[in-house]
């Protein structure tokens, strides 16, 4: 299990650093860091444009750029953006109000993915069957964009009927409770905050999930070592949660881990629906201004998280099915 551990991780460098060369390399040729000056009227002149380029690197080849960046990211020097403000502090504490939405979409999706999945499996073809199904294909054809302001329409009248904001429906806080708030107060206000984008984050992928775990049961139960182990005499819900789980369990695993990194993409919508300051908002200014470090810094965190939550599939698969890492 070490060998396999290690393969996998010097494998997943591997693929980040070419994933972050390609990315930067993709930005350098789409992006301009130069463009606010030539729609400026009057245009600067051209001594100007050449003295930025020269400051900025933009003379150089972009294999060399690429190196350059590099060294200065690995050490946690992230470079400025176009106005001169570090990139790391920005990144960083968009990326902490993204990472608190994701990773509860994350695991209220699977818990109800998995539970759902198994009990509708066993209860194929029963009204609990039929019930979940329908939900799950409804929201699997509803956009993810108009059950996000489904959802807020509903908390806004909600609060309407109430008078008084009993779930809020903007931003990851309330405005200037960091101030004067902490502890518990400030974690609850912040708890209040997710329920509306975590509901919306997770139902899409739950939907989903929940039907790929109960085809991948229904598979497993039909198997023939289950009804052995349920001739021999073996309790009904040992052989289902101990034997069928567990097998049931690794092709979801795949299609989760995969899935996880896209749940961070998509956040990107869901933020902008409930006016959440995360990546979202980071991405969207840094490709609106063509800054090259921003968009850079954006993309090869979430590549990041992709070939991370990749990893620990790999990983989960090992422990689910000895004999992959034996392979």
């Amino acid at each position: 299990m070490l060998f396999f551990t290690i393969r996998r991780f010097v494998q997943s460098i591997v693929v980040l650093f070419l994933a972050a060369f390609a990315v930067y390399w993709l930005v350098a040729l789409t992006a301009d860091p130069l463009a606010q000056y030539r729609e400026q009227n009057p245009r600067p002149p051209q001594a100007f444009f050449d003295a930025k380029t020269k400051e900025l690197g933009l003379d150089l080849p972009i294999p060399v750029r690429f190196f350059r960046w590099l060294g200065h990211f690995v050490t946690g020097d992230f470079g400025n953006d176009l106005a001169g403000n570090a990139v790391k502090p920005q990144l960083f504490n968009a990326l902490g109000v993204t990472i608190r939405l994701v990773v509860g979409a994350l695991i209220l999706a699977i818990i109800l993915a998995v539970v759902v999945g198994v009990y509708t499996a066993v209860r194929q073809h029963k009204f609990g069957d039929y019930f979940f199904s329908a939900i799950a294909y409804v929201l699997i054809a509803i956009p993810s964009f108009w059950f996000a302001a489904l959802l807020r329409k509903g908390a806004i009248g909600l609060n309407g009927v109430a008078g008084t904001n009993v779930i809020p429906t903007v931003n990851e806080e309330t405005a200037g409770i960091s101030l004067y708030e902490s502890g518990w107060p400030l974690f609850q206000d912040r708890l209040l905050h997710l329920l509306l984008p975590t509901i919306s984050l997770a139902a899409l992928s739950f939907a989903a999930w929940s039907r790929y775990q109960r085809a991948t049961m229904l598979d497993v139960m039909s198997s023939d070592y289950l009804r052995l182990a349920r001739a021999k005499g073996i309790p009904w819900k040992r052989v289902l949660v101990r034997h069928g789980l567990r097998n049931a369990l690794i092709p979801v695993t795949t299609v989760v881990a995969i899935g996880a990194g896209a749940l961070l993409s998509g956040a990107i919508i869901t933020e902008k629906i409930f006016a959440w300051h995360g990546l979202g908002e980071f991405f969207i200014d840094a490709l609106t201004r063509g800054d090259q470090n921003k968009i850079c810094g954006y993309l090869v965190f979430a590549a990041f998280f992709v070939i991370l939550f990749n990893l620990i599939a790999d990983l989960l698969y090992a422990v689910l099915d000895p004999r992959i890492r034996l392979s």
